[in-house]
């Protein structure tokens, strides 16, 4: 089920609305501001959550590389450290899109709030 551009295997099905889950149960919180937040600012908190959680990866990446020796595309000769960031710039970003860990879910919603919450005081 798809609410907000962030899908989980976890939805509650009513006959009028469908609700994201969180941790197991419905996130009415949620799915009340998703309706105050315009489809264009969803999307935008969508992509700067993605780019947020890409971000992350890529510095856990480059950590877990960082200390391998040796031959072939990881190993330490002089060319390496550029290709191995790109690699990995790379490898961040299409993990983020794939789903990526769930940092960007937990962005998105926070952002989601903190959005419905202006908009209800403006």
């Amino acid at each position: 089920m798809q609410t907000g551009m962030i899908s989980t295997p976890h939805a509650v099905s009513s006959s009028a609305f469908s609700v994201e889950s969180r941790n197991g149960r419905p996130d009415f919180e949620l799915a009340s501001a998703l309706q105050k937040v315009s489809p264009q600012q969803q999307a935008k908190a969508q992509k700067i959550a993605t780019d947020f959680e890409a971000m992350f990866l890529n510095s856990m990446f480059a950590q877990m590389t960082s200390g391998l020796k040796g031959e072939g595309p990881f190993g330490d000769t002089p060319g390496t450290g550029v290709w191995r960031s790109m690699l990995t710039e790379q490898y961040s970003k299409n993990f983020a899109k794939a789903g990526g860990v769930g940092i960007a879910t937990d962005v998105y919603r926070t952002l989601i709030m903190q959005q419905a919450k202006t908009i209800r005081t403006a």
